[in-house]
């Protein structure tokens, strides 16, 4: 399996949630990013592939398996 993994944060709570940050576009964008790296890697054709989410809130992470 190849995992790719979005890290965000906030500095404050005033700032809205980090998993807010992942919209439509990054998602698109995150998406087209892993298949230029899959297709410079063959290595790695067949393997399964997820995308995850970790969120950094008040120093206490958050990871969100296959978050999309």
């Amino acid at each position: 399996m190849v995992v790719f993994c979005e890290v965000k944060s906030r500095s404050g709570a005033g700032f809205g949630d980090p998993l807010e940050l992942v919209d439509a576009v990054k998602i698109h964008r995150l998406e087209r990013a892993a298949d230029v790296w899959l297709a410079r890697h063959p290595e790695a054709r067949g393997l399964d592939v997820r995308f995850d989410i970790v969120a950094e809130r008040g120093g206490r992470l958050e990871h969100v398996p296959n978050a999309f």
